[in-house]
């Protein structure tokens, strides 16, 4: 083919990052051109209109318009430079995708450390008590720093539920094994290499009621949304804290609320709401025992640099043939 003749190939990108991460994929494909977007997105999570520059592309990097990259008659690998990949992931495009064996990873391995941190902190802060700590000032044996110490826990031998397991769920089991929590976890498609129990939903309301930290990382998708409902809040245990790293919609908010208010749960930690952010005046904000980051837990400094460089070990894998890190289509 022509391609393979001319031996240049065209990298369609429209990732948002800084001219140092400009310089570092443009000078890691050359001699291969990097083409942008008529007119970039707001934002990794933002939905894009079809860019004309798609169809001249052999290569996408980025989050372009999913009609478009189907539409594209050369591409042949597109990397969505995110964790999540709900506008790809629908039974029509894996379908075309599978047709034209277009190949689509996802920069899981970028995402998974900095994800895994933010649930190890979430857990940290609530079970040490931080939110009311650092806020309370208080003499050495008075009632408060009595009631402070009191309450205070260890991770030591606390069930652990995590919903989706993925890349963040494997680095995030690997941070908490030395406080030596027990693991059990839910998986749509089993692979016998996770290293902790697998589950599935039948399964699941019985581990619901005994954990003690239930960890949310469903994609957002057709069969996830609002999985996280009432009857699975009920289902959970007294005391028990719920955690949220995946996606919003994947939660029912008004149960959500229901169980904060009247339990089961002591309290929610959440990076992810729908929508995001929440409006002024939604109660969830003004809940006590809920504790929300506005989507922040991917971040990490150099992100784009970090990004750039999982782009360029799949392209060096393309190039030679080898498969790739993150493949998901």
């Amino acid at each position: 083919m022509k391609l393979m003749e001319t031996g240049t190939l065209k990298i369609f990108s429209d990732i948002s990052a800084n001219d140092d991460a400009w310089k570092l994929l443009r000078d890691g494909v050359a001699p291969h051109l990097i083409i942008g977007p008529t007119k970039p997105a707001a934002s990794a999570l933002a939905q894009s209109a079809s860019d004309p520059a798609l169809a001249d592309a052999d290569i996408a990097f980025g989050q372009p318009d999913a009609a478009g990259v189907l539409n594209a008659p050369r591409l042949r690998w597109l990397q969505i430079s995110s964790a999540g990949y709900t506008r790809y992931d629908t039974a029509e495009f894996r379908r075309a995708a599978a047709a034209r064996r277009l190949a689509v990873t996802n920069s899981s391995a970028v995402y998974a450390e900095p994800c895994a941190e933010h649930v190890v902190a979430f857990m940290l802060a609530h079970a040490r008590r931080l939110p009311v700590a650092l806020q309370t000032r208080c003499a050495n044996g008075s009632a408060a720093w009595l009631q402070l110490r009191s309450t205070s826990t260890r991770l030591r031998d606390q069930n652990v539920v995590i919903l989706g397991f993925g890349a963040i769920a494997m680095r995030l089991v690997e941070m908490l094994r030395p406080f030596g929590m027990k693991f059990v976890a839910l998986r749509r498609r089993p692979r016998g290499n996770e290293g902790i129990e697998i589950i599935t939903e039948e399964r699941l309301p019985q581990a619901l009621a005994k954990a003690d930290h239930v960890v949310n990382l469903l994609p957002d998708n057709r069969d996830s949304t609002h999985f996280i409902s009432a009857a699975r809040f009920a289902a959970m245990k007294k005391g028990a804290v719920f955690y949220n790293i995946g996606r919003g919609a994947t939660v029912d908010q008004d149960a959500l609320l229901g169980a904060l208010r009247s339990g089961p749960l002591e309290a929610a930690w959440l990076d992810v709401t729908d929508p995001e952010p929440l409006p002024p005046g939604h109660p969830l904000l003004s809940a006590p025992n809920c504790f929300i980051t506005p989507h922040t837990a991917g971040g990490h400094r150099n992100e784009s640099e970090t990004l750039v460089q999982h782009f360029l070990d799949n392209f060096r894998r393309f190039l030679g043939g080898a498969p790739f890190r993150d493949r998901i289509m």
